[in-house]
């Protein structure tokens, strides 16, 4: 294989790699697309591995708003007391979390 075709290939599996960890941490979007798969089976196994690939990820995701209300709530208490530094912090813990639960 020539040099520029191994760094196309290299290249293309990075790409691949990066797309898969989005994929993984958008945990709504993928209960809906495996709700979606579930219901449009007719074999029994199927429609069971998909809704509970889809239960999974919307226990996540379920999991992620949780912290990520509990973040902004802490967001707001401390704003509220001016304490910039920790309601800083506290939100950006919030959109990490909301971020991942979508």
């Amino acid at each position: 294989m020539t040099i520029k075709m191994i760094n196309m290939l290299s290249g293309i599996m990075l790409g691949l790699g990066a797309v898969t960890v989005y994929a993984e941490e958008n945990h709504l979007q993928q209960a809906v697309e495996h709700t979606m798969m579930a219901a449009k089976q007719t074999d029994g196994k199927a429609i069971a591995q998909h809704a509970q690939e889809a239960l999974t990820h919307a226990v996540t995701a379920d999991q992620h708003l949780d912290a990520g209300i509990k973040s902004l709530q802490e967001a707001v208490n401390q704003g509220n007391q001016n304490n910039g530094s920790a309601a800083q912090k506290a939100a950006q813990e919030a959109s990490q979390h909301l971020t991942a639960a979508q």
